[in-house]
C-alpha cells in the first residue's frame, strides 16, 4: 500500500468507519479526530479552539477579533492579520501535509484532498448514503436523539456545515461527484461491501502505476 486516501463523507453515512477498516486492513493509520491533536500541538492553538473552527468556518467578526488573543506560533504579518478560523484552516493544512509525507494513511475530512493536491499518490473518495440509512446510524451512534425529525435535523446542520467549510476553503463542490475520484452510497453494499469496493479501486490504481495526473501550475 503506497497510496495516501482522504474520505469527505455525509453525516452519518459510515465514512469515518469506512476509514477506520481500511486503515486496519492495510496496517496504516486513519486520521479523523487524531488530527486535531497533532495540529493543536504542532501549531501552538489550543486543542479547544482548534475543534471549536474543525469543519466549521466562522465568520463572526467579533468571534475571530477575541480569539486571535489566543494564537500564536506564526509570525508572518499576513498570518496576523487574518480570522483566526482561517489560522485554523492552516494549521490543519500544514498538518496533513505532514502527515502525508510521513507515508501513506487514510484522511477523513478537512478538506485533505484539497490540501494534498499536488500529490500525485492520493485518491480522493466520497461517502454518501440514503437518508433514512443515515438517520438510523445517527440515532445509533447517539442514543439522546429520541426521534427520526432530531437526527434528520442533526444530519442536516452537519452537512450544512461541511459543505459550507469545504466549499469557502476549495475551488470545488462538496458531494458532487467531480470534486473526487470515486462516490459511493454506502446504503448499497453497506459498510463492509463498500470497503471491498475501495479496496478493489485502490488496488486497480496501485496496479496501473499508483501515480495521477497532477496540473502544473500555470503562472
Amino acid at each position: 500500500m503506497e497510496t495516501i486516501l482522504t474520505i469527505g463523507r455525509q453525516f452519518g453515512s459510515g465514512g469515518r468507519e469506512i476509514g477506520q477498516i481500511l486503515a486496519e486492513h492495510y496496517g496504516i493509520r486513519c486520521y479523523d479526530k487524531e488530527l486535531l491533536s497533532r495540529a493543536a500541538k504542532e501549531s501552538g492553538f489550543c486543542q479547544e479552539m482548534i475543534q471549536t473552527h474543525d469543519e466549521r468556518p466562522t465568520n463572526s467578526f467579533l468571534y475571530n477579533l477575541v480569539m486571535d488573543t489566543y494564537s500564536f506560533g506564526y509570525n508572518s504579518s499576513s498570518f496576523v492579520d487574518m480570522p483566526i478560523s482561517q489560522k485554523v484552516f492552516l494549521a490543519q493544512f500544514d498538518t496533513i501535509k505532514k502527515i502525508a509525507s510521513e507515508g501513506p494513511c487514510i484522511i477523513v475530512g478537512r478538506c485533505a484532498d484539497y490540501a494534498l493536491q499536488d500529490r500525485s499518490n492520493v485518491l480522493n473518495l466520497f461517502i454518501h448514503a440514503d437518508l433514512e440509512d443515515r438517520i438510523e446510524r445517527v440515532m445509533t451512534r447517539f442514543p439522546d436523539l429520541k426521534s427520526t425529525d432530531k437526527a434528520r435535523d442533526l444530519i442536516a446542520k452537519k452537512d450544512k456545515q461541511r459543505r459550507s467549510y469545504y466549499n469557502y476553503y476549495t475551488s470545488k463542490k462538496w458531494g458532487r461527484s467531480e470534486s473526487y475520484d470515486l462516490s459511493l452510497n454506502s446504503a448499497i453494499l453497506g459498510i463492509e461491501g463498500t470497503v471491498k469496493m475501495i479496496e478493489d479501486f485502490v488496488g486497480a490504481f496501485e496496479k496501473s502505476g499508483g501515480k495521477r495526473h497532477i496540473l502544473a501550475d500555470l503562472d
